[in-house]
């Protein structure tokens, strides 16, 4: 398994960020990475939905955490020719109200359990560009969340 994790201030209330971060739609505005995504079936807890990377490649995720208006979760599964059933990521956004400065914080934190100690490298090697994506969507999301 590998976490990364970041967070930011964002200047807008919990509700405001919520309303991004829990529409399937708004995730290529947001998330670094993503190039569409859309609902399959459902709402909530077990919502599934389809993401598409800007590599190209598709993932269908599932919704496995989800309580309004702080916390969401979902675990990507590859899908296609030559994916890995054991390869998976979750992708947990998590809200809560900046007391002190007004606004939100947000947590972003990614945890891939990658197919294999060769693709596991690979991953380890690759923290950094991680890391780096997740601070531009914190950025990305900052920016939409202040405009309201």
């Amino acid at each position: 398994m590998i976490l990364v994790e970041r967070s930011a201030h964002v200047v807008a209330p919990v509700e405001v960020v919520w309303d991004v971060v829990q529409r399937a739609e708004q995730l290529p505005a947001w998330l670094a990475g993503v190039r569409a995504a859309e609902v399959l079936s459902g709402e909530g807890f077990g919502r599934r939905q389809l993401v598409q990377a800007g590599r190209g490649a598709a993932h269908e995720a599932e919704v496995i955490a989800f309580q309004e208006p702080n916390l969401i979760g979902w675990r990507e599964r590859a899908k296609g020719a030559g994916a890995r059933a054991e390869a998976r990521t979750e992708i947990y956004v998590q809200l809560t109200a900046d007391e002190e400065e007004g606004g939100t914080i947000v947590r972003l934190i990614v945890v891939r359990w990658p197919a294999g100690p060769v693709k596991a490298a690979l991953l380890r090697l690759g923290l950094r560009r991680v890391g780096a994506d997740l601070e531009d969507s914190l950025a990305r999301l900052t920016d939409l969340a202040a405009v309201g």
